[in-house]
């Protein structure tokens, strides 16, 4: 028998009064609190707060693991050599990944079992393996404040965006040679303390073991000024991303490596930018004024303006196409923004100065 998103999420509720009894198919929206360093655990049914723990000083971007038992949460400036780690069962701070030399990590993402990130400082993207609490694939981009990551499910194309340097840089594996660093972290770099995140080891393959050995090419993409917030098209064929200090927006074509088009979109000091599941909106915060700006994907044009407060930073859509959730961090809420009518509908208090958003199913 199938169930809807809305099913799985109302049997999580009614089947359980705490983080600790989740079952499988419930679902959890995941929200820093930069001010008080937290990170909160929100039942996107009940819209209320069913846990908080510490996420590390200065934390900046979450990610959950792809069976929504842990958290991985970037601590930026306030100790910029960790990624904290958090246990979503328990709702409970595990030991941090010590990052070593990475200094400054900030974009992550989690896929095929492995915890990507970018670490500013250092001017690297690498990969750490939960399974041998390990950092297991560096490789520099050259580039400054290499800031965001997307990574692809086959683990073939990587993306970040370099904000100092107005630039994107796509990172495609070849077959064969001796690109990045194969087989282990490069000199000085620790590995992590055990009990990171219950993820069962993997055969060879893509992301299995030895899958990071072979070739990298690094194509970089001269963008707009201040190109941060950016997200991959649902159907993995076009990049865009939210340039704040030009408030345009850049479009990438995923094929050919190139900007096809640049928008003048009026989202000067944007910060992030997610394309709705069906990849026919597109939504942008910004740090600098009070609108939520919505775009067309198919027309490139505006299609709306959202009043949601003095200024927004994460963004976050539910899987099933119906909400989005924006980190409103001037105003400690996330504002909920109904997909179809494209109003507000609601706000969570779910801590001060709320920033990055995540989306956990346990399975």
């Amino acid at each position: 028998m199938k169930r809807t998103l809305a099913t799985c999420l109302l049997i999580g509720v009614l089947g359980s009064t705490s983080p600790r009894a989740q079952t499988a198919g419930s679902a959890s929206l995941l929200v820093l609190a930069k001010s008080d360093q937290t990170l909160a655990v929100v039942d996107p049914v009940t819209l209320k707060v069913v846990g908080r723990a510490p996420s590390g000083p200065d934390p900046h971007e979450v990610v959950a693991s792809t069976d929504g038992r842990v958290a991985y949460v970037s601590n930026y400036n306030g100790n910029p050599t960790r990624i904290s780690v958090i246990d979503l069962i328990a709702v409970k701070e595990l030991p941090p990944i010590d990052l070593g030399p990475l200094r400054a990590a900030h974009g992550l993402h989690f896929t095929g079992g492995k915890l990507w990130f970018t670490a500013e400082g250092a001017k690297v993207i690498g990969s750490y393996d939960p399974a041998v609490s390990k950092i297991d694939w560096v490789l520099g981009t050259g580039q400054d404040r290499t800031h965001m990551i997307y990574v692809f499910a086959d683990l073939m194309r990587m993306v970040t965006t370099n904000v100092s340097s107005a630039t994107m840089t796509i990172v495609e594996r070849t077959a064969g040679g001796r690109g990045g660093r194969p087989g282990g972290p490069p000199p000085g770099v620790p590995t992590a303390p055990a009990g990171a995140a219950p993820v069962a080891p993997r055969a060879g393959g893509p992301g299995g073991r030895g899958g990071l050995q072979g070739d990298w090419t690094e194509t970089v993409i001269p963008v707009g000024r201040g190109a941060e917030g950016f997200d991959v098209s649902p159907d993995g064929r076009e990049i865009w991303a939210a340039n704040a200090q030009d408030g345009t927006v850049s479009i990438v074509d995923v094929a050919s490596k190139k900007v096809i088009d640049t928008v003048a979109a009026n989202v000067a000091g944007a910060n992030r930018l997610k394309f709705t599941p069906d990849g026919k909106r597109v939504l942008i915060s910004t740090l600098s004024g009070p609108d939520l700006t919505i775009l067309d994907s198919a027309t490139r044009r505006e299609v709306k303006r959202v009043k949601i407060g003095r200024g927004a930073a994460g963004i976050q859509m539910q899987p099933d196409g119906a909400r989005a959730y924006v980190a409103c961090t001037p105003d400690d809420y996330v504002a909920i923004i109904d997909l179809n009518t494209l109003e507000i509908v609601g706000r969570i208090e779910a801590g001060r100065q709320p920033d990055g958003l995540a989306w956990a199913v346990r399975r």
